[in-house]
């Protein structure tokens, strides 16, 4: 077999033929150069209508990068025909393994979509020695043809939530199906005017049929389901209002608590230290810190009403029906009242608004916990590439990390 038969049984260039190739020294490289030219009895069809086309509107040569080969980085030498096409006018030739006025083939373009799905799109430009540019435009078409439009009809239940997309206090907003568990929109912000825009895409018919909504307790987002989906009741989620308890009134009276020992070190020293015994699950505490937590609460009469009064809210999340709930929630609001601690007696305050998005969770069993792990895959993507600066590409990498699963 000539060496021209081995190089073209490599390439497998449908339609054309390895006319030369050749060794070239470049810096420190050796690249592997093959010209190609079309087969003289080729087929060729308009990649515009896709009809099969005999004249012949000019040639061009062009450079394309391929996989390597052995190693050694290889450059094609293409003979690109523009066809006259009688419908779409002069138009490229349709070749099945080069796109149109693009500077790699497709084998090479799927490699580095490949790999940049696992690594940035530094390292996966860096390993096939081709720009970064290039490489974040391939993946970006590749991401595009993938995910494609999201598909917004049938959705019933959703959950919203934020993260971080920058340092200075910048965030954006993520929309996920809870029944599909798939991004259905990312947008950068947190505020009515950002959010707005998903509902406008879902459209007044597809908003009317949302059940259900699942946030922490954001004003801005709570106001726009209200707005946007009349037949939707809003969730509030246990983890987001448990969490504000811990920082505005535990955090809050072990602070004042340690301030007023200040006299005792060693006992504002163990106040100080009970931190996140306070704020954890007691099933997840180990036998020591169980009994360093028993120590505390019955030292400090404040910190046990408010430890307290932290799993009587815990509470309201289980009641078995509306009328459970109504009881619980009237109880723990006079406790809460009588308690006499100024910081648990605001949080009340500013928690009673909130009731109708609380008793919800009777009925609609939902929480934002699949947000949270989406938001934590999304922490490791923003990682992996030292950050995005390209809004649209990082939105699209994160719909494409979670697809859904069908229903």
């Amino acid at each position: 077999m000539a060496d021209g038969d081995c190089i073209s049984q490599l390439g497998g260039w449908a339609g054309y033929r390895v006319s030369k190739w050749r060794h070239e020294r470049r810096a420190e490289t050796c690249w592997l150069v093959i010209e190609l030219h079309s087969e003289p009895r080729q087929v060729h069809s308009c990649s515009g209508c896709g009809e099969i086309v005999a004249a012949i509107h000019d040639r061009t040569l062009r450079r394309l990068r391929d996989l390597p080969v052995f190693g050694a980085p290889v450059e094609l030498h293409v003979e690109r025909l523009r066809l006259a096409c009688p419908r779409c006018g002069p138009r490229l030739e349709h070749l099945d393994w080069l796109d149109p006025h693009s500077r790699v083939t497709r084998r090479l373009a799927d490699s580095v979509a490949r790999l940049c799905a696992a690594t940035s799109v530094l390292h996966a430009a860096r390993w096939h020695g081709i720009d970064w540019k290039t490489a974040k435009a391939i993946d970006f078409r590749a991401l595009e043809r993938r995910v494609g439009p999201v598909d917004l009809d049938g959705v019933r239940r959703i959950a919203m939530d934020e993260f971080a997309i920058q340092k200075g206090h910048r965030y954006a907003t993520v929309v996920v199906d809870v029944e599909r568990k798939r991004v259905l929109w990312v947008g950068r912000g947190r505020s009515r005017a950002e959010v707005r825009s998903f509902f406008e895409l879902l459209g007044t018919q597809r908003c009317a049929q949302i059940d259900a909504v699942a946030m922490d307790m954001n004003t801005a987002y709570d106001l726009e389901v209200r707005q946007h989906c009349p037949n939707a009741r809003v969730v509030y989620d246990l983890f987001h209002v448990i969490a504000k308890y811990g920082r505005e009134v535990i955090g809050r009276v072990r602070v004042d608590t340690a301030n007023q020992l200040r006299h005792d070190k060693p006992a504002r020293r163990v106040v100080k230290r009970a931190h996140w015994l306070l704020l954890r699950n007691p099933a997840n505490l180990k036998d020591a810190e169980q009994v360093r937590l028993a120590e505390v609460l019955d030292a400090n009469q404040s910190l046990l009403a408010v430890y307290v009064m932290k799993d009587q809210l815990k509470a309201l999340w289980n009641a078995p029906t509306a009328w459970a709930w109504r009881r619980a929630w009237k109880q723990w609001l006079r406790h809460a009242r009588e308690s006499g601690i100024p910081a648990l007696i605001h949080f009340a305050k500013c928690l009673r608004p909130y009731w109708r998005g609380i008793l919800s969770r009777v009925r609609w069993s939902m929480h934002t916990g699949l947000v949270e792990g989406i938001n934590n895959r999304i922490k490791v993507i923003k990682r992996m590439a030292y950050g995005y600066r390209d809004d649209a590409y990082f939105f699209l990498k994160i719909r494409a990390a979670f697809p859904g699963v069908g229903r």
